[in-house]
């Protein structure tokens, strides 16, 4: 058989090991069950498109983390997570989708066998892959055991990125810019909007510097005029139309780490209060990244925003942004650190974030945000290098103009492109 593809260093897997223990340990626990294919993912991994089915980890104190799922996934264990064949414990078919058994019978099953029987034991209650179902059948055949909710537990400890993380968000980050970019050059009058997302994909999996891109935990957001006054909002067959705006909500992926970006495009001449709404968000946007500090906490960075939001007459939301990194489907967020008023959270070199101060009124919606990481020192440091600008697509004789590559902001963040490309991350 090959060599396994471990996508990080034996080192990175024992810290994040040795974060989790410490943070069970804070909390009394014996063992913890996690279904969050992001967290099974982190801990040894562990990646394959079978999180539709119960499967999860069994992390204790002393042992490695043990996999268990489905018996067909089980050799995507074995080639894709670190850990070792004795670990690896599949449940049969007769399991799936039945009306006579569950799933987390064999669970309980394997853990009353590894002395758990009467354990203390965190599941992850709001999540969503652990269904009511799977709760009341542990309760019911783990009897004497303390089920304790542990939602978030492991989520917690991937707040702070480490360098290797790091440096696959940043590979990410130039599949965003060309995702992006892309859209917002084939945007024109009459291109079908399902053909234009099929060149996002495109981008998207092709990757950029030489690295492939993955599967985004979130398809592409990018409707158009008043349907842009809806924040998730797909795609359809309509044809792009002058006179109307478009948002591209996009995150460019690199081994399930995510780095989102968000620019809108208007095909002819804007209205006066969107372009006044891009000003105060442009500059709402910049006093967050100011105030994206270490030391700081996360709710400094939406009360940066709100000033001159605030000052223009635009109606805010209460969350901006969250925290970023691997993640699957159906959400790119960490679940954890929010970027709101109320959230005292502080910030440490390391975290990620998606600054995401979107505007959507009845008539338009228009986002530009930025993912960013907190530094050792200064603001935070953007992961992308575009222009933070509502793009004007300006109708000339019902011909649309095509982007203007000579604009030298735009010029800037494409040299800076070509230079990344020489140097790769």
């Amino acid at each position: 058989m090959t060599q396994k593809a471990i996508s990080f260093s034996p080192a990175e897997y024992r810290r994040r090991l040795m974060l989790t223990r410490a943070a069970m340990a804070e909390r009394d626990l014996d063992a913890i069950f996690i279904e969050d294919p992001s967290n099974m993912a982190w801990l040894t991994g562990y990646d394959g498109w079978s999180f539709y089915v119960h499967q999860g980890l069994i992390v204790t104190h002393n042992t490695d983390p043990v996999w268990w799922g489905r018996n067909m996934d089980a050799n995507g264990a074995r080639r894709t997570a670190w850990i070792g064949e004795d670990v690896i414990r599949p449940y049969g078919d007769e399991y799936v989708q039945s009306t006579s058994r569950h799933p987390m019978q064999h669970l309980a099953a394997l853990l009353k066998e590894m002395g758990f029987e009467t354990a203390r034991i965190g599941v992850e209650m709001e999540n969503y892959y652990f269904s009511a179902k799977a709760y009341t059948t542990l309760l019911a055949e783990l009897p004497q055991a303390e089920i304790v909710d542990a939602t978030a537990l492991v989520n917690w400890q991937r707040a702070v990125k480490s360098d290797e993380e790091l440096t696959f968000m940043h590979r990410a980050a130039r599949i965003a810019e060309k995702m992006v970019l892309g859209a917002i050059d084939r945007s024109d009058v009459g291109v079908k909007k399902n053909e234009l997302v099929a060149d996002i994909y495109h981008d998207a999996l092709t990757g950029a510097d030489g690295h492939w891109g993955d599967y985004p935990a979130i398809v592409p957001m990018c409707p158009s005029g008043a349907d842009a006054s809806a924040a998730h909002l797909t795609w359809n067959g309509a044809e792009l139309r002058s006179g109307e705006c478009t948002f591209f909500e996009l995150a460019g992926v690199y081994r399930r780490y995510h780095t989102p970006l968000s620019r809108t495009v208007f095909l002819g001449t804007p209205p006066e209060d969107m372009k006044r709404a891009e000003a105060a968000l442009v500059e709402g946007l910049e006093a967050g990244i100011d105030a994206a500090r270490a030391g700081n906490v996360a709710g400094d960075i939406a009360r940066a925003l709100a000033g001159p939001l605030d000052r223009a007459g635009i109606e805010r939301g209460a969350r901006c942004g969250y925290s970023i990194g691997l993640s699957y489907p159906p959400d790119w967020g960490e679940r954890t650190i929010s970027l709101r008023d109320e959230d005292e959270t502080e910030l440490l070199p390391g975290m990620t974030f998606h600054f995401m101060p979107g505007l959507w009124t009845p008539e338009w919606g228009l986002e530009i945000t930025e993912p960013v990481l907190i530094t050792d020192r200064g603001p935070a440091k953007p992961f992308c290098n575009l222009p933070r600008q509502l793009f004007v697509k300006a109708d000339r004789n019902s011909i649309m103009a095509p982007l203007d590559h000579s604009d030298p902001i735009l010029a800037a963040s494409l040299a800076a492109q070509e230079l990344s490309k020489e140097n790769p991350i």
